[in-house]
């Protein structure tokens, strides 16, 4: 049985998963990694999900605004043995439903050519390509996706 649970950046269980997802980027992005990890830093991001099975955290997920109307998807990560069990998509529908909650119309984030089941994941869940938007428009190895998640 999967919980979740709406915290902020300041959760230690959050703060572990995070640090498990970077070291596994720093191997899928090589030499590109500095780049994007300046993009990720989770100080003071005030909406967090994590989430557990049991006691133990498996999974993770973020958003922060980007714009008025707009939240960005952030840090998503489920522990490798327990992918292909719908964690990470509990987690990323409790982030829109969150950012609907708060009023914000649409989600947005980056992901990386590397990061095939991230691609599957978002597709999964409606996402639609968009281009690079923000930092990432010309990086080459990104590609970036929207959903709109509160009606207007």
């Amino acid at each position: 049985m999967i919980s979740l649970k709406q915290t902020n950046s300041e959760n230690s269980d959050f703060i572990q998963l995070v640090s498990e997802l970077d070291a596994d980027l720093r191997v899928r992005d090589g030499n590109e990694h500095a780049f994007y990890a300046q993009f990720n830093k989770i100080d003071q991001i005030g909406h967090v999900i994590v989430a557990y099975q049991g006691e133990k955290p498996v999974g993770c997920g973020a958003i922060k605004p980007y714009d008025g109307n707009t939240m960005e998807i952030k840090r998503m990560f489920v522990l490798p043995e327990l992918r292909g069990e719908g964690i990470a998509s509990k987690v990323l529908n409790a982030l829109e439903r969150w950012a609907a909650e708060l009023e914000y119309e649409k989600c947005i984030l980056e992901t990386g050519v590397k990061q095939p089941e991230a691609i599957a994941l978002y597709t999964k869940n409606n996402y639609n390509r968009i281009p690079n938007y923000g930092q990432y428009k010309d990086a080459k190895s990104s590609v970036c996706f929207e959903k709109k998640v509160k009606q207007s």
